[in-house]
C-alpha cells in the first residue's frame, strides 16, 4: 500500500515514517500544500495525508480520485478545508486526527493571563530596559467571569484548567454534556456574551459557527471584554476585531488563529511583502497577542497527529475500525 503525505514539517517526518514502516506502508512525503499543480505526485497511492493550508475541493478530489486515492486523512482536528460532501460522492473515505485536548486548553489558559496581565506590553519594555509599571496593572482572573463557546473535549479541559482559579464560568454549546454543567453554567449565547468579562471559542467551524463574533455579537458584549480564540479564525469577523479594538470595545485579544492566516502561519515571511492589511494592522497592538497557530503544538500531539495521519488510512483500507473517520449524512 503506498501514501503520500503533503505539508510535511521536519519534526513529523520521523514519526510518519516509522509509522508506515511498521504497517508495511510505502510513504512519500513533500512538504508542498496539495494542489491540482502537484495533484499528479498522487498517482498509484490509495492513500493521501494533509495538515490543513489546502483547500481540498471537488477539481483536486476528483483528480486524487482519478490517480487511485480511495482514502484521505488530515493530521488535524478541524476538517471544514476538505468537501467531504464530493468526497463521499466520488468513493473517498476521510478521517481527521485525534489528539489530547491539554495542549490547546492550558495554550488558551495561558492566552488568557498574558492578556489580563498586559503582558506583551511588559516584555517589549524589558527588551529596552525600561522596568516601568504605568499601564501594566493587570486584573485577577478569580474575580472574573469567563465565557466558554464549544463544550466539546477541548472546551471541557479549558474548563476543568479554569477551576483551580476560583473564577466563575458560563459555557454555551448547542450540545450540552455533564462535565462542562459539573464545572460550570450552561447559559444562552446572548447571556454568556452579556455576562463575560473574558469569551474563549472552542467551536468547530460550520456554516451556523462562520463569524459568530461580528458586529452585533460585538455590541452584545461589555466593554473591555477579553476574547480568546484557539480554535478556527474565520469565528471571529475579523473587520469586527479592527473595530472592536480601535474603539476599545475589546480590552485585549489573544488569537491563535485570525481569518485570512492560511497563506501565513507556519513559514519565514521577514522578506516577504505580504497583502493582508487588516492581519497586521490587528498585530500591531499593545494589546493584541497573536501567535502562529501553535496551541496544538507539543511533542505528544505532534506524534499523535502523524500516527493518525498513516493509522487512520491503514485502518479504513483493511477493513478495520478507524475511530476517527468523518462520516456524513
Amino acid at each position: 500500500m503506498k501514501i503520500f503525505a503533503y505539508e510535511v514539517r521536519e519534526d513529523e517526518k520521523r514519526f510518519l515514517m516509522d509509522r508506515a514502516a511498521e504497517m508495511g506502508i510505502i510513504l512519500e512525503q513533500s512538504g508542498e500544500i496539495p494542489s491540482l499543480d502537484n495533484a499528479d505526485d498522487t498517482k498509484g497511492c490509495a492513500g493521501v495525508t494533509i495538515l490543513g493550508q489546502g483547500k481540498i475541493n471537488e477539481a483536486l478530489l476528483k483528480v486524487w480520485y482519478e490517480n487511485g486515492v480511495r482514502y484521505l486523512s488530515t493530521r488535524t482536528i478541524g476538517y471544514d478545508h476538505i468537501d467531504l460532501a464530493c468526497a463521499k460522492a466520488l468513493g473517498i473515505r476521510v478521517c481527521n486526527a485525534s489528539y489530547a485536548p491539554n495542549g490547546v486548553a492550558d495554550f488558551t489558559v495561558m492566552l488568557m493571563l498574558m492578556c489580563l496581565r498586559n503582558y506583551k506590553q511588559a516584555m517589549w519594555r524589558g527588551q529596552v530596559n525600561d522596568f516601568s509599571l504605568k499601564g501594566l496593572q493587570g486584573k485577577e482572573i478569580r474575580k472574573l467571569t469567563v465565557g466558554i463557546m464549544g463544550t466539546g473535549r477541548i472546551g471541557q479541559q479549558v474548563m476543568k484548567n479554569l477551576s483551580g482559579f476560583g473564577c466563575r464560568m458560563l459555557c454555551y454549546d448547542v450540545c450540552q454534556n455533564d462535565t462542562a454543567a459539573s464545572l460550570g453554567t450552561y447559559v444562552s449565547l446572548d447571556a454568556l456574551l452579556q455576562e463575560s468579562d473574558i469569551i474563549t471559542l472552542h467551536l468547530p467551524l460550520l456554516d451556523s459557527t462562520y463569524h459568530i463574533i461580528n458586529d452585533e455579537t460585538m455590541k452584545k458584549m461589555k466593554d473591555g471584554v477579553v476574547l480568546i480564540n484557539c480554535a478556527r479564525g474565520e469565528l471571529m469577523d475579523i473587520d469586527t476585531l479592527v473595530k472592536g479594538i480601535e474603539t476599545e470595545k475589546i480590552g485585549a485579544l489573544g488569537i491563535d488563529t485570525l481569518e485570512g492566516d492560511e497563506t501565513i502561519i507556519h513559514a519565514d515571511h521577514r522578506v516577504d511583502i505580504l497583502a493582508n492589511r487588516n492581519w497586521f494592522y490587528l498585530h500591531q497592538f499593545r494589546n493584541v497577542i497573536m501567535t502562529q497557530h501553535m496551541a496544538f503544538y507539543t511533542d505528544l500531539a505532534v506524534e499523535s497527529m502523524a500516527d493518525c495521519g498513516v493509522a487512520g488510512i491503514y485502518q479504513m483500507a483493511h477493513g478495520q475500525n478507524c475511530a476517527t473517520e468523518i462520516r456524513t449524512s
